[in-house]
């Protein structure tokens, strides 16, 4: 049984979309089960109905009114050019006046997913023998959980898809079923264990981070900023923990997993979505792979 897992990593998913382009189209690979956190989820739908030019468009052109409805910040250059993202207070203030426990609201995602994924899509995927998973963090009951397309009708699976990318406290807290949900990343980036333990014997793994840190974070210019920094720390340190323990659970099934890490920092901040550069690191995750595979294949031992 072969399985197929896209960690979270924001608009770096571009990058996740052209490894698994490569491995599907050039490599033939079918996957049996596929598992997907945060972004990763919102391209394993597409992946395993095979509709691959469909999401590399739908992907490669989301930009940021494509997923909030009110964007809690603005994206700024610095004086060396760089991307940098600080506070829109008026958005801010709107949210908190109404109510919301978040900075800001992600309701547009959310449509953007009901909108690309039909609910005839997702019936050919229920009544095919692949599964499709999704991850989501239990805020309530601090746990994560697994969500499988078998054990749901359309509307909720649409929801659980849209729970997994929402990026706490920058996109929207969900109360579903008398519980609060969050971005899947926050309880597992990469979730290995899980397809090993659902049957996986090969694992396909695309990991939108250096396999080591090339850079030093720039110092915090606001709370957004800080808080930005802390988070990708702390999913730093949750990506490495599942890795860990994947190889370990791989190591005890005789499972085989194949690491796809993104070669070079694609960027700094993964909220930050333009559609020139995430046609590029489609490009450049399908290059890659070409790559990977072809020296896979020269240090091969002969037959």
């Amino acid at each position: 049984m072969r399985a197929l897992v896209i960690s979270g990593g924001g608009s770096k998913g571009a990058f996740g979309g052209g490894v698994a382009q490569y491995l599907k189209e050039e490599l033939g690979y079918e996957y049996d089960l596929y598992i997907g956190t945060s972004t990763g989820s919102l391209l394993i739908s597409h992946l395993a109905l095979d509709k691959i030019e469909k999401i590399k468009e739908i992907y490669t052109s989301v930009n940021q009114s494509s997923i909030f409805n009110r964007r809690p910040f603005l994206v700024k250059k610095d004086k060396f050019g760089q991307d940098q993202i600080s506070i829109n207070h008026w958005n801010v203030l709107k949210n908190f006046y109404r109510g919301s426990k978040t900075f800001g609201e992600s309701k547009n995602l959310r449509k953007l997913i009901k909108k690309t994924l039909s609910i005839e899509e997702f019936n050919e995927l229920k009544q095919s023998a692949k599964d499709v998973v999704v991850t989501v963090s239990n805020i309530s009951l601090n746990e994560t959980e697994y969500k499988s397309i078998n054990d749901f009708d359309y509307e909720d699976f649409v929801d659980w898809i849209w729970i997994s990318c929402n990026y706490i406290p920058f996109m929207s807290l969900v109360r579903k079923n008398g519980c609060e949900y969050a971005d899947g990343g926050f309880g597992s980036m990469v979730p290995i264990k899980e397809a090993i333990d659902r049957g996986a014997t090969e694992v396909d793994v695309i990991i939108l981070e250096t396999e080591v840190a090339y850079y030093n974070n720039l110092p915090s210019k606001n709370v957004f900023s800080l808080l930005s920094n802390l988070h990708g720390f702390m999913m730093d340190r949750i990506e490495k923990q599942n890795i860990t323990i994947g190889k370990y659970v791989a190591n005890k099934n005789d499972a085989i997993i194949n690491l796809y890490y993104t070669p070079t920092v694609l960027t700094t901040n993964s909220l930050i979505f333009k559609k020139q550069k995430m046609k590029q690191w489609w490009e450049s995750g399908y290059q890659y792979a070409a790559s990977k595979n072809v020296e896979l294949n020269e240090i091969k031992p002969e037959e």
